[in-house]
């Protein structure tokens, strides 16, 4: 330093070119980066599809919990001749170490459609869409406990700190709602066990995490404003942040999280006004509010109605990703250790007829062929007692279901053995489910990457196989 330096504020023409030429750099950069940032998160940073999709969106109905899956979609008859006997095969070691004697489904299974698909008197509503519904019988999971299952489901591994299949969806594709988020969940009440860490960005930028909306009331918080000056106000406040948070990106050099910052509170000042628009349902008939259940007497059924809904219009509106969670019924989540028939006919009352509405309502409206519809929940149920009348967690074989977006419905894929306990045909991991997803998307799995911490990440990490034979 100059002995004058400190007291006049001047520098060496040398510190003034480097300090202030990499500080006009910087700016430039920074723009660069934020619109190249805005951009991806509406059009996706992949220029081109690797294939044609067969899906535009993809709804999630998250079952929380692990529905028995001989108790829904996989209907195992040799259950009923060993009812209240010992298991008759080797157990695994299970989530709570307390079992009791083979346990039969409590519910019948009739035929369903022209494909004469098996369901569960636990869905009447579903089962008169049964012709739509490509259901997996062969589905594993790695983990029995519900944490590390879920995280597993979400983002494909069993730890937290990775991305949420949606996060990578809109990372790839980005949305065709400009004025919305590209990843949104659907919060009926039951967060799953592992918290909102199941809908983030992880190590992609944050402008792809989950957006948490409410199907009652005002979608998001502080989502009106409160006085007519109020948008002034915002908008000071909005040129305040942008212009602290685009000195601080020009000191660092660092474009995220800032640049997703600024993505998000733009984004945020959109939503002020197409969220109140597309979570109205004042605008839908009276016929249709009744075909979904809202308003139903069981207010369990209301909420998910508003929820299935609520993605109908998301989808019609361009969202990407949507991820509904159950809303809290008397009992548990899907996770009868006791109590099955009560906890599982709650549950089942809860989504029933605001699932079967959406599908019916999907394909009316001519969208049910490019929206997947996927649903299931982070492992199954074991096919002997846990207790006297609950069922353990089961990750070596459950049921999931696809439908619309390009699958094949009234079909089965896979097979479990007699009891339900474990995959026998064609077994599905996780990997191979969000392999599938994302190829329906238009997008090979393998080539979608991000660089981080020294090597490209992907959704499949080194695993995952799409379901061709599933592929309508």
């Amino acid at each position: 330093m100059y002995p004058c330096q400190r007291q006049t504020g001047w520098m060496p023409r040398r510190d003034f070119l480097s300090r202030w030429g990499l500080g006009l750099g910087g700016i430039a950069l920074a723009d660069l980066l934020h619109r190249q940032q805005a951009q991806a998160a509406t059009s996706g940073i992949l220029k081109r599809l690797h294939h044609p999709p067969r899906a535009t969106s993809v709804i999630f109905l998250y079952m929380d919990g692990g529905p028995g899956q001989m108790d829904t979609f996989d209907p195992k008859p040799a259950l009923q001749r060993w009812h209240g006997k010992p298991f008759p095969t080797k157990r695994e070691p299970t989530q709570f170490d307390n079992v009791g004697n083979t346990l039969a489904s409590p519910w019948n299974f009739r035929q369903y459609g022209e494909s004469g698909l098996w369901i569960s008197d636990l869905f009447p509503h579903v089962a008169e869409v049964a012709d739509e519904l490509c259901v997996i019988r062969s589905m594993t999971s790695k983990f029995s406990e519900h944490t590390s299952a879920n995280y597993f489901l979400h983002t494909g591994l069993g730890v937290v700190g990775r991305p949420s299949m949606g996060a990578w969806a809109v990372y790839g594709l980005g949305t065709e709602a400009e004025d919305l988020p590209g990843f949104v969940v659907l919060n009926g009440g039951l967060i799953p066990p592992g918290g909102l860490d199941n809908f983030a960005s992880g190590f992609l930028p944050a402008a792809y995490q989950g957006s948490i909306f409410s199907p009652t009331g005002d979608p998001i918080a502080n989502l009106r404003s409160s006085s007519e000056a109020a948008p002034r106000r915002i908008a000071a406040r909005r040129h305040l942040l942008r212009q602290l948070d685009r000195q601080y990106a020009d000191r660092t050099g660092h474009a995220d999280p800032v640049e997703s910052a600024i993505r998000n509170y733009e984004l945020a000042y959109q939503m002020q006004q197409s969220v109140p628009e597309a979570s109205d349902l004042s605008s839908e008939s009276e016929s249709t509010l009744a075909m979904y259940g809202v308003g139903s007497s069981y207010q369990p059924t209301d909420i998910f109605a508003r929820e299935c809904l609520l993605a109908r219009r998301l989808v019609e509106r361009g969202v990407r990703f949507i991820e509904l969670t159950c809303p809290s019924v008397s009992g548990d989540r899907w996770d009868q250790h006791s109590n099955l028939k009560n906890g599982h006919e709650n549950n089942a009352r809860a989504v029933d007829q605001p699932i079967a509405a959406l599908i019916g309502d999907l394909r009316q409206r001519g969208l049910l062929d490019q929206t997947l519809i996927v649903w299931g929940g982070e492992f199954g149920r074991t096919p002997f007692a846990q207790g006297t009348n609950g069922r353990d967690h089961n990750p070596f074989a459950f049921t999931m279901w696809m439908a619309g977006g390009g699958v094949r419905g009234g079909t089965v894929y896979g097979q479990s053995d007699e009891f339900g306990y474990k995959v026998v045909d064609k077994p599905v991991e996780i990997h191979d489910l969000h392999a599938t997803i994302l190829y329906l998307l238009g997008v090979d799995h393998e080539r979608l990457t991000f660089r981080f911490g020294g090597r490209d990440h992907r959704l499949t990490d080194v695993h995952g196989h799409v379901l061709h034979d599933i592929i309508a």
